[in-house]
């Protein structure tokens, strides 16, 4: 193969610089500013600043309600993750066993992708509805006294089936691009030596599936850290009481609305690091048991 060489020594640079720049602006440049700001003392509107070391973040990992909101978050993203995977997952099997009309429910499965997150917390703000939620008025039907006004519990329910039903689209994709990688020789050979579908899926299909399964976890625990911010925001803004805050919408609530920038940025800080950390482990325990 023939290597390829620039003329200039300098073309290379300029051909990355604007990838560069934004890379800069939009995330070095922020996550610098958050480091420097989680130390300071700052007035609501910027006009004076002190040093403080690290009096915000010791105010922060000793609040009531930000434990209460990283216990949450762990359980939300936990949630999320499962059933939007387990779901998609038996969706994409199904679908990959259709023969005829395999288009047509390939479309209708996967247009919730285009969906926003906000516009989904919209759809489900009229679904969930006290007076004309179709899906609050089946919840009252079974003798459940479903209020997520009021109650954590339901309001936690709302947010957490919302955000479940608009990553399904995306899993399934995944899941069902994964399938249909597998050879057909590897299935007609499982075929013939298990006869038993589900213990065939357990045996073979699912450690093939692996690879993908390990993607698909990663980007369902990014989803659901952070852009599940839209549905929270539109459906309950952390309500009632804080209690379904995740950690990423109490910086906003924090920061935006309290004006507590130093606060706020030290809350972004700590959660740099969980993200961080949540990420090694993913790679250097989790893709040690896959198989490439």
């Amino acid at each position: 193969m023939k290597r390829q060489q620039f003329d200039s020594f300098t073309l290379p640079y300029l051909l990355i610089a604007p990838q560069l720049a934004i890379i800069f602006i939009f995330f070095v440049w922020p996550a610098a500013q958050a480091i420097y700001q989680s130390f300071m003392l700052e007035d609501p509107f910027g006009l004076a600043s002190q040093f403080v070391g690290f009096d915000n973040f010791v105010e922060v990992v000793s609040n009531e309600h930000y434990a209460r909101s990283a216990l949450f978050t762990a359980i939300f993203s936990g949630l999320v993750a499962f059933l939007s995977m387990a779901i998609a997952l038996l969706l994409a099997v199904k679908a990959d066993g259709i023969l005829h009309g395999q288009a047509a429910y390939k479309i209708m499965l996967t247009w919730v992708y285009a969906v926003a997150p906000a516009v989904a917390g919209m759809m489900g703000v009229f679904l969930f509805d006290r007076s004309i939620g179709p899906l609050n008025h089946l919840f009252n039907a079974t003798g459940w006294p479903f209020n997520p006004q009021l109650d954590v519990f339901d309001a936690s329910v709302t947010v957490i089936l919302v955000s479940v039903w608009k990553q399904i689209s995306v899993n399934f994709i995944y899941f069902l691009a994964g399938l249909q990688s597998i050879p057909r020789a590897v299935r007609e050979a499982a075929l013939i030596d298990c006869r038993n579908g589900f213990r065939r899926f357990w045996t073979v299909t699912l450690p093939l599936l692996a690879p993908t399964g390990f993607f698909v976890l990663v980007i369902n625990i990014t989803y659901a850290f952070f852009e599940t911010f839209g549905v929270i925001d539109t459906m309950t803004r952390g309500a009632p009481g804080g209690g379904t805050a995740t950690l990423v919408y109490k910086v906003y609530q924090d920061g935006f609305l309290g004006a507590d920038i130093g606060g706020s940025s030290a809350q972004s800080v700590i959660l740099m690091i969980l993200v961080l950390g949540l990420t090694i482990v993913q790679f250097r325990v989790l893709e040690k048991r896959i198989h490439y």
